[in-house]
């Protein structure tokens, strides 16, 4: 699909990965509505790209359905949805002052995965019923970002793991649903990549980090994140698989 004038929605597009997609997809000449939490992470990001910044709870049913509804009504039906929201809390199941709390597992569920389903679901009814844009029959596609903590996650990432796991779960039959309408869902299972998070580290422990990268021998940045997102549109081919972005890094268990 070319981007070039279609509207698009980045979740979590107010830093990182998110952000940088959310440029690149301005770039290319798409719409972009800028959904975040931070509004003044968005709103920066909106300027900059000449897009729109909306304030969106992604795991809140009304929040993320009136964030769709005012990116469509500025920009027209979302051909395009890359959800980058997430947290990755960390904790145990049990630790040293007992059991994780059930909130804790719950909030990091509901904003990873039940957040990434949601705005599927609002994208894609607004994405089925528009007009092919090529000769395959394509109408939109989706791309959702899981980790490779689904597949290698550590001690203290019961939450974030699972909720990751389940967004690579969801990726195939969301596809297979939504194949006869023409759209398509990928995910993007990133390694270790360079986020403000990360970059907040001790330079030696980023070091430390980037060494145990198989090749090349460094974090991941999020410019190759949102590369790849760039090519998976641009590839048609491409549908219900899970991407791994990580430099062949598989995660030790601690």
């Amino acid at each position: 699909m070319d981007v070039a004038g279609h509207a698009a929605l980045v979740t979590g597009g107010g830093s990182g990965m998110g952000a940088e997609t959310a440029r690149a997809l301005a770039q290319a000449g798409a719409r972009v509505a800028v959904l975040d939490v931070n509004m003044d992470g968005a709103s920066e990001i909106a300027a900059e790209t000449g897009g729109i910044a909306l304030e969106c709870d992604v795991a809140d049913g009304p929040s993320g359905e009136a964030a769709v509804a005012a990116a469509r009504e500025a920009h027209g039906p979302a051909r395009i949805l890359v959800n980058c929201a997430g947290v990755g809390t960390p904790g145990r199941i049990v630790s040293r002052t007992g059991p994780l709390p059930l909130e804790d597992y719950v909030r990091v569920v509901n904003i990873n995965l039940v957040g990434t389903f949601n705005l599927m679901r609002l994208a894609a009814a607004g994405m089925t019923g528009l007009d092919p844009v090529n000769e395959s029959g394509e109408r939109g596609v989706i791309i959702n970002t899981a980790s490779v903590a689904a597949y290698d996650g550590q001690v203290g990432q019961p939450a974030y793991a699972s909720s990751k796991g389940g967004v690579v779960a969801l990726t195939l039959p969301a596809a297979r649903e939504l194949a006869q309408f023409g759209v398509r869902v990928l995910t993007i299972a990133p390694g270790l990549v360079e986020t403000p998070m990360l970059r907040a580290l001790p330079p030696e422990i980023q070091k430390s980090l980037g060494d145990s990268v198989p090749f090349p021998r460094r974090l991941a940045r999020p410019d190759e994140f949102s590369r790849l997102v760039m090519h998976i549109i641009d590839n048609t081919i491409l549908n219900g698989e899970t991407i791994r972005m990580d430099g062949a890094v598989r995660l030790a268990p601690r």
